[in-house]
């Protein structure tokens, strides 16, 4: 098969620090691909070196067939780009914008205006399509970062963290339209720490973590081996962590794991006795909110492979906004 996008061993070094270190993966065409992992983990510097916008200190690209290796430029007709800062202009409005990305991509005048026309429609910005850029929404700017970025169509789509920073609604409404755009055959690859998104999206998903690429599969099979896994969180209205030993120590052929600091994980080969555990960490003087089972998920899987706790990527989501 021929891939639609493949790396090869790429390395990146910043000064001393490798940034990229040895990183392969392809995606096949109409793929959408997810690259996970915690912020500093390669993710932008691995991006920016497949649309040429890094050189790499070594390996390999080929981006839809053409090798990019010794021209960083030479499939950029093949590509869009979407960006984890806007890069659109503040002082013109949405369909000047898109009219201008337009242009660059070599569009005649009545394509591109038919085009921005289009895609302001599609992604809900018609009413704001005469307004100034700089005035929009931090989730409306996150859509027309898009909408520019497929203004002439491309085959193939690269996000950098396409729904950071923006509310609740418009992060479903920029999945929604991924999921349009995936099923429409385009090949999408995009980058995110929000775990729950890359399983929600992605085919099949890379973990990213200082540089290095660590697993690499399909999203359900990476799931599989804790589908015999049975797990419950229970919340307290306070501090945890005193109770986790004595826990332990009770119910042995269980694993008890501290899920942030006024939550505690029970994980075991067979159904949890939740009833059981509430009333243990009741009679130790806890305050039970909540008992929920849980289904393995990816971030499960995250955990395990990474070593990283999701309680630290989640305080990475309240820096940049919550994703839902």
């Amino acid at each position: 098969m021929n891939h639609a996008i493949q790396a090869v061993d790429l390395k990146k070094h910043f000064g001393e620090v490798p940034a990229v270190d040895g990183v392969s993966f392809a995606v096949n065409p109409g793929e959408l691909f997810g690259l996970l992992g915690p912020n500093g983990a390669g993710k932008s510097t691995t991006i920016n070196m497949l649309i040429g916008l890094a050189r790499p200190g070594a390996g390999s690209i080929h981006i839809g067939g053409v090798d990019c290796s010794k021209n960083p430029k030479a499939a950029q007709h093949l590509i869009g780009v979407v960006p984890d800062d806007s890069n659109l202009y503040p002082e013109l409005s949405g369909y000047d914008n898109l009219c201008f990305c337009g242009a660059l991509y070599g569009m005649d005048k009545a394509a591109r205006q038919k085009r921005a026309g289009e895609l302001l429609e599609l992604f809900g910005l018609a009413p704001a399509g005469q307004r100034k850029f700089g005035g929009y929404s931090k989730g409306m700017k996150r859509r027309l970062t898009i909408a520019a970025g497929i203004m002439h169509s491309p085959g193939i789509l690269f996000l950098d963290e396409p729904t950071t920073g923006v509310d609740v609604e418009s992060a479903r409404h920029i999945r929604a339209l991924l999921a349009e755009l995936h099923a429409a055959g385009t090949t999408i690859l995009l980058t995110t720490h929000y775990i729950e998104e890359a399983e929600r999206l992605c085919g099949r998903v890379a973990f990213l973590v200082k540089g290095r690429i660590i697993a690499v599969d399909m999203v359900e099979r990476l799931v599989a081996p804790l589908s015999g896994r049975h797990a419950v969180r229970v919340v307290c209205a306070g501090e945890v962590a005193g109770h986790v030993a004595a826990l332990a120590a009770a119910y042995p052929d269980c694993e008890f794991t501290l899920a942030g600091t006024d939550a505690i994980r029970v994980e075991c080969g067979f159904p949890v006795r939740v009833g059981a555990v509430v009333r243990s960490l009741e009679e130790a003087g806890a305050e039970v909110l909540e008992a929920r089972r849980l289904r393995p998920s990816l971030e499960d899987v995250f955990v395990r492979f990474t070593g990283i706790e999701a309680e630290a990527l989640r305080r990475e989501k309240e820096k940049g906004g919550k994703a839902a």
